[in-house]
């Protein structure tokens, strides 16, 4: 099984501070991510701080 994310940083609408956008995010699903099925399949949207999706991160077979 491998995890895979994907954050598209020009899709958002928070660009004044991409590092620290990058920062939130990955903190933010590094700790959600408890909540979801080890299982090929889970996964979620990814949002910036304002809402906007801006990627998504799932559990897929290798």
């Amino acid at each position: 099984m491998k995890f895979v994310l994907e954050v598209d940083l020009s899709a958002g609408v928070v660009p004044d501070d991409l590092n620290g956008e990058l920062g939130r995010i990955l903190r933010y699903w590094a700790g959600n991510v408890k909540h979801y099925p080890l299982e090929p399949g889970a996964g979620e949207t990814i949002s910036d701080s304002a809402y906007a999706p801006v990627g998504w991160w799932r559990f897929v077979d290798e």
